[in-house]
């Protein structure tokens, strides 16, 4: 495929919560360039203590954006994906911390690549964690699996302001 030069930072820059998406499917290939920058993402013990729904059809798109206290942004987005931890992936080398913290974070930096991914790739996303983690398990069958973030992806139908950050002299302590 074609290798296209993209800046970190810019990306890091242009990335926004989306949430209207166009109507037009997300191509193939793209969709596996974001899967691949997920599974590139470093873990606790390279365990990658995480699993990846990708969720496309319709009907279980609605019932995600239902378990998301109706953000039905979620719906709209032609490709959600659920990012769960595996907690017994991680617990099986690093008993109750694997547990509690590495399989969660492993999941959570596989979702931040995927989202930085997607904005260098011209897609839109947004980072959901507002949602009923009972409500997730039983769309995407996966009971023993904790739900940590949903990221819907598809192409922008708006362009939303940067929001205001703290300065960094707030946010970073010597």
């Amino acid at each position: 495929g074609i290798i296209r030069v993209v800046d970190l930072f810019e990306v890091i820059k242009r990335r926004r919560s989306v949430r209207a998406f166009a109507p037009e499917a997300v191509e193939a290939e793209k969709m596996a360039q974001v899967l691949a920058a997920a599974n590139a993402a470093p873990s606790a013990g390279n365990l990658q203590g995480y699993e990846i729904f990708r969720v496309t059809r319709e009907r279980e798109r609605a019932a995600l954006a239902r378990a998301a206290r109706d953000q039905f942004f979620v719906a709209q987005a032609p490709v959600v994906l659920v990012f769960c931890a595996n907690q017994a992936r991680s617990a099986a080398k690093y008993r109750e911390r694997g547990a509690r913290l590495y399989a969660i974070q492993d999941a959570t930096i596989a979702c931040a690549f995927a989202m930085l991914a997607a904005t260098a790739l011209g897609l839109g996303t947004v980072w959901v964690g507002a949602f009923d983690d009972a409500a997730v398990q039983r769309v995407l069958g996966c009971h023993a699996l904790l739900p940590v973030a949903m990221l819907p992806i598809g192409y922008p139908a708006e362009e939303p302001e940067p929001t205001p950050r703290r300065s960094l002299a707030d946010l970073v302590h010597d």
